[in-house]
């Protein structure tokens, strides 16, 4: 177990964790609400560190990442644990495992990781994600300072939920997030997710005005976040606060977990993707085996950029990340 870095010692050797908003007071021999940091003799420790559920090769495209480096490859890593409680969480297996749930975690030292995002000529870093990675901060940080000094780049797939001195600190070594907008009603974030909507919509101004790159994913789920007045004002806030150009992918359900419902329809996410572009200029359509919603267009001229089928990727109008005609910037790259 590896000391925690955010926390406060209390009387009765109790501690509060200040990682996330949650502010978990822990008792002596007891864990957080993300099961991986626990009270020990009165200090909070991380039992994740240096241990990985998943180290994978992906598509930048699966995080997803559309506007940052498209067509490239990024080693995507996670371990287990998460701070919020997701009714229609897709990897519960491992967000959700409390501990003795989950026997296949294995151990990788940062060099090893290093060393295999370092062999593909494709890779353009490592990415932190399939479960929630504020979780392993502290094994996370080191790995992206020591990612930096190799010239690879970082990117954290996240819920969002963690604390501003935490995240401050992680800007310093981030350049692209993706951070899940679950719905944008109080009640909603409170019912299925166990946390707060508020301190997500400060971590996205947050990042946004870090100068990181930022995209937004936003699943849809029929009857709990599908009403048109609701998404309007989600991809209001999105464009007066973050901007036109934020990236937001939308994301079709399907049952998993605890909520065992019909799957987003189709014609759902078409009209949410035809809301969405009369504010946002870059909208995508996630979960769907379509070419609709997945190609990249310059929205200054409307020449084509990124075509896409699945995580089949083809650039054909990109240079150094301008559109080729109008020399407008569209992507990092």
């Amino acid at each position: 177990m590896e000391r925690a870095l955010y926390y406060e010692s209390l009387s009765d050797q109790r501690v509060r964790c200040t990682l996330c908003p949650h502010s978990c007071f822990i008792s002596e021999g007891l864990r957080g609400i993300c099961h991986v940091r626990m009270n020990r003799d009165g200090i909070l420790f991380t039992d994740v560190d240096g241990r990985y559920s998943v180290i994978n090769m992906d598509p930048i495209e699966k995080k997803p990442l559309y506007h940052f480096f498209p067509g490239s490859s990024v080693l995507s890593l996670g371990t287990k644990g998460c701070n919020m409680r997701c009714k229609f969480c897709q990897n519960h297996e491992i967000s959700q495992a409390i501990p003795g749930d989950y026997p296949y975690m294995r151990v990788f030292s940062d060099e090893g990781i290093l060393e295999i995002a370092r062999e593909s000529n494709s890779c353009i870093g490592i990415a932190y994600t399939y479960n929630e990675p504020t979780v392993f901060f502290e094994s996370m940080i080191v790995l992206a300072r020591k990612a930096k000094l190799n010239d690879l780049k970082n990117v954290m797939v996240t819920n969002g939920y963690i604390n501003p001195d935490p995240l401050d600190e992680l800007l310093e070594y981030m350049d692209a997030f993706n951070i899940d907008l679950k719905a944008f009603r109080r009640g909603f974030y409170k019912k299925y997710t166990h946390s707060q909507l508020d301190p997500v919509l400060e971590s996205l101004k947050t990042v946004r005005l870090s100068g990181r790159h930022l995209e937004i994913t936003h699943l849809v789920i029929p009857g709990l976040n599908s009403k048109d007045k609701e998404f309007e004002e989600l991809v209001t806030w999105v464009a007066g606060e973050l901007g036109p150009d934020t990236v937001l992918h939308l994301s079709r359900f399907f049952p998993a977990y605890q909520l065992i419902i019909d799957p987003t329809p189709i014609d759902l996410l078409y009209r949410f993707y035809d809301i969405a572009k009369e504010h946002l200029n870059y909208v995508y359509l996630g979960n769907v085996n379509t070419r609709f919603g997945n190609d990249t267009s310059c929205h200054h001229c409307g020449q084509d950029l990124v075509r896409r089928f699945n995580y089949m990727v083809e650039v054909i109008g990109l240079e150094k990340g301008h559109c080729s005609a109008c020399k407008k910037q569209v992507v990092i790259c």
